[in-house]
């Protein structure tokens, strides 16, 4: 969370003064306006809004018709929760490698398609725009679908359009460590009103008693409940507010930071539509990266040691646990039994070389101009220790 005021609190009892925190025919319609208004500015025909960006995910696949029998490409840099939201539907996530960006690498995303591939799940990472050109390009020659995972990248762009509205959906999430925060929540956007009605239907349980039933053109099946209240609804109308003036200070204070050290910044599909929340510096081995982190005294950290991100670390995946019982576990799913269930973690060499040899930063939107110079000279000593 980067910034909270008065305003969120003053929303708040907007809601409870109201006496309806339900968002189901509730009077303020605060969840319904968050999202028309995050639709409107992702430039998405529809949104959803939902309680995390993991069941964003798993909204979206399910809004896709991902399933048992489906392959769905990731990559080896991401939170757990994109591989969780594959499994949770049924289906087997691969994974693909990084390149110098730390997204997933269009040369490996061609390696692993088979006859089984059904989507690719490219992850804005950090805020680092994925290239999405050559994905859709991708996506477009093998008639594949596109879900991108910009839970970490609230408001980022490629290209002059914000990341979440190229592909068929996009997933959102607004939980503590956010660009936005309601300390939960999350979003689905969509331009595709079947994609958008499946997705609605699987989030509320109690879909078939909605005044929005008649509506829709997708039966009713049993869903699950991952609904947003008045009061998270009415919080993140006033993050979103806050948006624009977050990723100014967050890009102004990353590019100053870049230029004004000697050290090499790592690739990037899009520097202007990057998020800058984060700043990755990229050294000739992984002693050095480590060297340098150490002599920066806890100002940077290494991705490879942020263990729920890196694939080697996902246990479950190895274990092949992917459900509660053998039953609902994918793994053990006859419709899967023909697809690549295991991976190893030497096939992706190229990922941990990279993980290990790229030094990140957290940068802050609200650093002064004194704080900002003292990183700097933080940055330049660490430099000249090694």
């Amino acid at each position: 969370m980067y910034r909270i005021g008065k305003e969120e609190l003053d929303a708040v009892q907007r809601v409870f003064d109201s006496n309806y925190l339900f968002r189901i025919n509730s009077p303020l319609k605060e969840a319904d306006q968050f999202e028309k208004e995050w639709a409107e500015l992702i430039g998405s025909r529809y949104c959803l809004a939902v309680s995390g960006g993991t069941n964003a995910l798993i909204s979206a696949l399910v809004g896709m018709q991902i399933g048992p029998g489906d392959e769905v490409i990731i990559p080896a840099y991401t939170f757990m929760a994109t591989a969780i939201a594959v499994l949770a539907v049924g289906a087997i996530p691969v994974i693909a490698d990084i390149d110098q960006s730390l997204t997933i690498d269009c040369r490996d995303i061609r390696k692993k398609i088979t006859e089984h591939t059904a989507c690719i799940i490219p992850v804005h990472i950090n805020g680092f725009p994925c290239d999405m050109q050559q994905i859709l390009e991708i996506a477009e020659e093998y008639h594949l679908q596109v879900l991108e995972d910009a839970c970490q990248a609230d408001g980022g762009s490629y290209r002059d359009r914000r990341l979440g509205s190229l592909g068929d959906a996009g997933a959102f999430s607004f939980n503590h460590f956010k660009i936005l925060s309601a300390g939960e929540g999350g979003a689905v956007v969509t331009d595709d009103r079947t994609i958008f009605e499946r997705a609605l239907i699987y989030h509320d349980g109690g879909t078939a008693f909605r005044p929005y039933a008649a509506e829709l053109s997708v039966p009713v099946f049993t869903g699950n409940q991952h609904r947003i209240s008045e009061i998270t609804g009415a919080i993140l109308r006033v993050q979103q507010s806050r948006l624009e003036g977050i990723l100014s200070d967050l890009r102004a204070r990353k590019q100053q930071l870049i230029a004004s050290v000697d050290l090499t910044a790592i690739d990037s599909h899009d520097i202007q539509g990057d998020c800058g929340t984060t700043a990755g510096f990229i050294f000739d081995s992984p002693a050095q990266a480590d060297a340098f982190c150490g002599a920066a005294e806890g100002l940077f950290w290494l991705p490879i040691n942020s263990d729920k991100h890196v694939f080697k670390n996902w246990s479950p995946l190895y274990e092949r646990l992917g459900g509660q019982n053998d039953f609902y576990n994918p793994y053990k799913m006859e419709a899967n039994r023909d697809l690549r269930l295991e991976f190893q973690t030497e096939d992706y060499c190229t990922s941990l070389d990279l993980m290990s040899r790229v030094a990140c930063i957290s940068i802050n939107p609200d650093w002064t101009e004194e704080e900002l110079d003292a990183i700097i000279g933080r940055c330049e000593a660490a430099g000249r220790a090694i």
